[in-house]
């Protein structure tokens, strides 16, 4: 089985990225959450980023908020696809700081982005980086899929009973 690392700056940033860790889980993926600073912890950055992919991963998650250098800083160091999760944090400017430090990664070094605070997308992402090669994972993404469809018809059903 695969597994993803789902990484980010501090405990505050935690109830954001539980929706990461949620849809991993329901998926079947293995998931591993840390802690790791790019600014209180450089050291343990600098280990994780360049030994993810020997340590068994295939994914990374990054979340941060405010300056938010650690899913770029990551994605420096280790050759693997790291998703960054901008978190909309007590100091951040609205969280477009956040947004634009994930975002606009220099050529060469990307970072795949989701929507502030949008760590269930990441999960999903994650997920389906790994289902292109694990037909396990895959199916479990194509039911869910269909979930949703579901749901929207569902949904569309009971607006046109009211209209």
């Amino acid at each position: 089985m695969k597994k993803v690392a789902v990484i980010m700056g501090s405990t505050s940033d935690l109830p954001v990225m539980q929706d990461a860790i949620d849809i991993l889980k329901e998926f079947g993926v293995e998931v591993d959450v840390d802690i790791v600073s790019a600014h209180r912890t450089p050291e343990k950055l600098f280990d994780f980023g360049k030994n993810a992919h020997k340590n068994g991963y295939s994914v990374i998650i990054a979340g941060a908020g405010g300056a938010a250098h650690l899913p770029g800083m990551v994605a420096s160091l280790s050759p693997l696809p790291v998703i960054g999760v901008p978190v909309k944090s007590s100091n951040s400017i609205d969280g477009w700081d956040s947004v634009l430090s994930i975002l606009q990664m220099p050529g060469g070094v990307p970072v795949a982005t989701v929507a502030l605070n949008g760590a269930k997308n990441a999960g999903i992402l994650a997920a389906q980086i790994i289902g292109s090669s694990d037909s396990e994972v895959l199916n479990k993404i194509e039911t869910y899929k269909q979930g949703l469809k579901e749901k929207v018809i569902k949904g569309a059903e009971e607006v046109k009973k009211k209209g």
